[in-house]
């Protein structure tokens, strides 16, 4: 698709289990769309904007991102595993995920303020030079997440597990822990906390 011509344009639509594994779906734009069990996994999504969008039980796993824009979007029970959505439009770029498989993703050096993370894998995923400002993870796994120099300014950690965060290399000003999740601060001491 000529990526000059105008977007198609879908608005209050319902899509149900699209299979577009692999497939290229480029130049669109969906504005309060939702879309339940559908498969993107491995499509090229280039070019398309995500407005108010719903996403439940989809897998983008390992999709193309560039230049997707998504602003103010929900994934409930999907998978993005894999994902660099450094390659989405920074300009639009606003979401939330609950119960959702964000493993291998990266999100780094992207602005991120207020995303809620809620009951979420997001295993070796990185997040270096990234601003979680009040962002909150809710009942999340962090094995092997990496936070370097990522603005975790009242992050809410109370209830996430497996996190290692350097507090020396990441702005942590009224980041919440709960007690007894602190070990995660203090693995580069390689201390015995029982």
């Amino acid at each position: 698709m000529n990526t000059t011509e105008d977007p198609k344009v879908y608005q209050s639509k319902v899509f149900s289990k699209i299979k577009a594994a692999g497939k290229k779906i480029t130049n669109r734009e969906f504005i309060k769309c939702k879309f339940k069990d559908c498969d993107f996994s491995k499509a090229d999504l280039t070019d398309n904007d995500y407005e108010s969008c719903e996403f439940n039980q989809c897998n983008f796993s390992m999709a193309t991102l560039e230049s997707v824009g998504l602003s103010n979007c929900t994934f409930i029970n999907c998978k993005l595993l894999g994902l660099d959505f450094t390659r989405c439009n920074s300009f639009r770029f606003s979401f939330n995920f609950h119960e959702c498989f964000l493993d291998y993703s990266i999100f780094l050096g992207t602005k991120m303020k207020k995303t809620i993370f809620s009951h979420c894998s997001l295993k070796e995923t990185n997040f270096s030079n990234t601003d979680l400002t009040l962002s909150s993870f809710d009942h999340c796994d962090l094995e092997g997440t990496v936070f370097s120099h990522t603005i975790l300014i009242g992050v809410d950690f109370r209830t996430a597990k497996n996190f290692s965060i350097d507090p020396n290399y990441n702005k942590m000003k009224r980041a919440k822990f709960s007690s007894l999740n602190l070990a995660g601060l203090l693995d580069q001491h390689q201390l015995n906390i029982e």
